[in-house]
């Protein structure tokens, strides 16, 4: 289990941490060929880069208005969604911050043409509702503000005191903060949402009441007040969230999601009955020659259904279903940091409300946890041995 583990006075570049370079990397180059489209457009040379920025622009207006299946697949791909961290990041201090995660719903809440509507990762509406974000609530005492006004937020609804806490920020007002940074992104959400009156407790044309999620600089401190303080939350992990990243849909190692029993109740995947499985559960994505894989893109593939299955069950064994395994006693193949093979044991169908199929890392940290996992100590010795380097 070394290769899923960092330890902190290892100069070890895993196959996370190079992910994580080159994904700044790459946000590094579009944000100089933005700048190279912006001289070109000072100059009038490229008309047709002119027509492709507009056609964004209202695809982005237009896909926060969609309905039905249409907005349901829409929204289902437009969530950033962070990996989970088997291995601690270089220059976690200097680079990165560091939040308490609600135990909760996460969803996308969009407002526009006077009314609220929350959406899970799968694309199905939780709650349609008034609130007191821009153009979220038909009110008498003025009109509401244009069609071009909608605004995009990244919560987590906490079920217990009907709460959405904000964790990120992606259109104010028709404004896409899509490209920003998160030193930027929550500076904004922090400024914007106090303007309004959202923070407010629940009221006739403001349903529920949202609240902003604490972030922390991550240091000794940070991480302390994020992994042990009281907040008004059931926690539910921690993430860590790089501040140079840009709100990218899909999985990001630029973002990361860490637990143990201490800070959450849900370290281990449990079963339909709520309990904790002797194997660990699995849950891949049927391709079409017959291999079973994970989410991510391209997916990591971990095995083969027997041709035999597929031939009795063609109408349901279809590509693209989702299917419960199993992780048997020969468990895991690693190879620097990624599985390249699995003892893996077919269950049967996955639950239909699945969004996607577990990711890489899912698994990995699922797999590290019943085994070796990263403790709080070690990501802490990270930050320590960071600051030793500095002097």
């Amino acid at each position: 289990m070394a290769e899923l583990r960092h330890r902190a006075h290892k100069k070890v570049i895993s196959d996370q941490q190079r992910r994580r370079d080159v994904a700044l990397d790459r946000q590094k180059q579009q944000r100089r060929d933005l700048q190279l489209h912006f001289r070109q457009l000072a100059t009038a040379l490229e008309d047709q880069r002119v027509v492709e920025e507009e056609e964004h622009e209202w695809g982005l207006a237009e896909g926060a208005r969609l309905q039905g299946k249409d907005a349901k697949k829409w929204f289902s791909g437009q969530f950033m969604l962070p990996e989970w961290l088997i291995d601690i990041p270089l220059g976690l201090k200097s680079d990165w911050y560091v939040m308490a995660r609600p135990a909760g719903k996460r969803c996308i809440v969009v407002s526009s043409r006077g009314t609220t509507v929350s959406r899970l990762r799968n694309g199905r509406v939780l709650h349609s509702f008034p609130s007191a974000l821009p153009s979220g609530a038909k009110v008498s005492s003025g009109p509401i503000q244009g069609s071009s006004s909608f605004t995009i937020l990244d919560c987590i609804f906490h079920e217990a005191d009907e709460t959405y806490y904000v964790l990120d920020i992606m259109c104010w007002r028709g404004y896409s903060l899509y490209d920003c940074n998160t030193e930027f992104r929550l500076f904004w959400r922090d400024s914007k949402i106090v303007e309004t009156d959202a923070l407010k407790p629940p009221s006739t044309h403001h349903r529920y009441r949202f609240s902003l999620l604490p972030v922390y600089e991550c240091n000794a401190k940070g991480l302390e007040a994020a992994y042990r303080e009281e907040q008004t939350f059931l926690r539910d992990g921690i993430l860590f969230y790089n501040r140079h990243a840009h709100y990218t849909v899909g999985y990001t190692p630029l973002a990361l999601l860490w637990k143990d029993s201490q800070c959450s109740q849900y370290l281990l995947d449990t079963d339909a009955k709520g309990e904790v499985p002797s194997l660990q559960q699995v849950v891949l994505e049927l391709k079409s020659d017959g291999t079973v894989g994970t989410s991510d893109d391209p997916s990591v593939i971990l095995g083969t259904m027997p041709r035999q299955v597929l031939e009795q069950n063609p109408t349901f064994l279809k590509p693209g279903t989702l299917l419960r395994f199993a992780i048997g006693t020969d468990g895991l193949k690693i190879v620097d940091g990624k599985p390249f093979a699995a003892d893996i044991n077919y269950q049967g169908p996955a639950n239909k409300y699945r969004p996607c199929a577990d990711s890489c890392t899912k698994i990995l940290f699922q797999y590290a946890a019943r085994h070796s996992p990263i403790n709080i100590s070690d990501i802490v010795a990270a930050i320590e041995n960071q600051d030793v380097e500095m002097q």
